[in-house]
């Protein structure tokens, strides 16, 4: 697997109302090289913080993120080459009239060939069964389809890591299952953030973050019994926290 590696990785940004930062990370180190990573917490903890640094949708305010040794801010262009990245919405994400024109777009700049991409996209969408739906608009879809057109767009360049925010927040049980059984038999590395603690438990490793901490680092039954606490004196698990 990739070594995705945070050294000492603080993010701050300026708040109008005060003139001091408000820290969204506090100087988190981690080395992520397991198959299956989950990271769970509280809205407003960090989760969506630490998956946007993976692949420089965030820079640190101090410290350096990597990717197989390729700093997330100096070599970006190569990390996001490396490193696919599932938003919550897929609405944010498929930008294209359909499916196909989507999955198309994103193989542009590594498949030159208008037939050659064609074809890619193809086999790309078939992988997930979708190749029916290739030609349908995107709002014609059901939120479990859009999830896995958006899911396709971004396999379809083969990046080695794929990060998901909050993947199966949107979804209803049917497609949240399917989703399930799809990142199953991915072979990427992965790292997801999630609010469903089933799916967590299916993690190789999970991190809790508080407060921009890492409070819990290890295995999955173990770090989602150090976080049901906080579920159970009333904060809202229901939600995707912003950056």
């Amino acid at each position: 697997m990739p070594a995705v590696t945070f050294d000492q990785v603080t993010v701050a940004v300026e708040q109008d109302d005060s003139p001091h930062p408000k820290v969204l990370l506090d100087a988190v180190t981690l080395r992520l090289d397991q198959s299956r990573v989950g990271v769970i917490g509280a809205n407003g903890s960090g989760k969506s913080t630490l998956l946007r640094l993976v692949n420089g949708l965030v820079q640190p305010t101090s410290g350096t993120v990597a990717v197989d040794g390729d700093d997330t801010v100096r070599a970006v262009r190569h990390v996001r080459r490396n490193v696919g990245f599932v938003f919550t919405d897929p609405l944010s994400q498929l930008v294209m009239p359909t499916g196909r024109e989507d999955v198309e777009l994103s193989l542009r700049r590594s498949v030159k060939d208008a037939a050659g991409r064609r074809s890619q996209a193809e086999a790309a969408l078939a992988r997930f069964g979708l190749l029916k739906l290739a030609d349908q608009s995107i709002y014609e879809l059901s939120g479990g389809e859009r999830q896995l057109m958006a899911l396709a767009a971004v396999l379809a360049v083969d990046p080695k890591v794929l990060v998901l925010d909050e993947p199966s927040t949107l979804l209803d049980l049917r497609n949240r299952e399917l989703l399930r059984r799809t990142l199953a038999g991915l072979d990427q590395q992965i790292i997801m953030s999630t609010h469903d603690l089933d799916l967590a438990l299916e993690m190789d490793r999970v991190l809790v973050i508080e407060q921009g901490r890492v409070s819990f680092d290890g295995a999955p039954a173990e770090a989602v019994a150090a976080y049901r606490p906080w579920c159970l004196n009333g904060l809202d698990p229901a939600a995707t926290d912003t950056p």
